[in-house]
């Protein structure tokens, strides 16, 4: 009898996760495409390099920050510390946005430098690569700024952990996401 209730049972996860964890693997598979597109346009011979821009790695460290300050935000969530884990929040909040104006500040650096969207593919790929990273930090600043306002009406906590658990993994998936592609653009360029 508790072999079949074991088997009945099985792997379970709560389905918000499920589609967060679906979405992640689309968009690495996505981010795997352009890489990959990357390597084959670069080996083509049409291709100038350039620098790119010191704002890179300014960003990259904002972003592990970022992620510091996010996991914090959890830990305290999971000991009931709400303040601390308001203030994690909103700390990982203002570094997001401060990665996306870095990143605003970045390309603006590769217009100075005479690199643009159209004429050269590395320049294109640098931008495209590091744009759509930015449409998906946005999202999850959007996705952070409503766990913070959960958190804020006491919606999150030690017993209500699933927003926050979420918010977690999607802010670490897009740190791991930028520093991949920071190195991946450092060693291929």
């Amino acid at each position: 009898m508790a072999l079949k209730k074991e088997a009945t049972e099985g792997f379970r996860m709560h389905p918000k996760k499920f589609a967060l964890w679906l979405f992640i693997v689309s968009v690495v598979m996505m981010f795997a495409a352009l890489t990959s597109a990357y390597v084959v346009k670069q080996s083509s011979g049409v291709w100038s390099d350039f620098e790119l821009p010191f704002m890179f790695d300014v960003t990259t460290g904002i972003v592990i920050g970022s992620s510091v300050f996010m996991h914090l935000a959890f830990l305290a969530g999971k000991k009931d510390e709400i303040k601390k884990m308001r203030l994690f929040l909103m700390l990982t909040v203002v570094t997001g946005i401060a990665f996306l104006i870095g990143q605003l500040v970045a390309w603006q650096e590769l217009v100075d430098e005479g690199v643009f969207f159209v004429g050269n593919p590395a320049g294109s790929f640098v931008y495209v690569l590091s744009g759509v990273h930015g449409f998906h930090l946005v999202t999850g600043v959007i996705f952070l700024i409503v766990v913070a306002v959960a958190a804020y009406k006491y919606r999150v906590h030690s017993k209500s952990m699933v927003q926050l658990e979420m918010c977690t993994t999607y802010w670490h998936f897009l740190g791991g996401l930028w520093l991949y592609l920071y190195l991946f653009l450092t060693l291929n360029h």
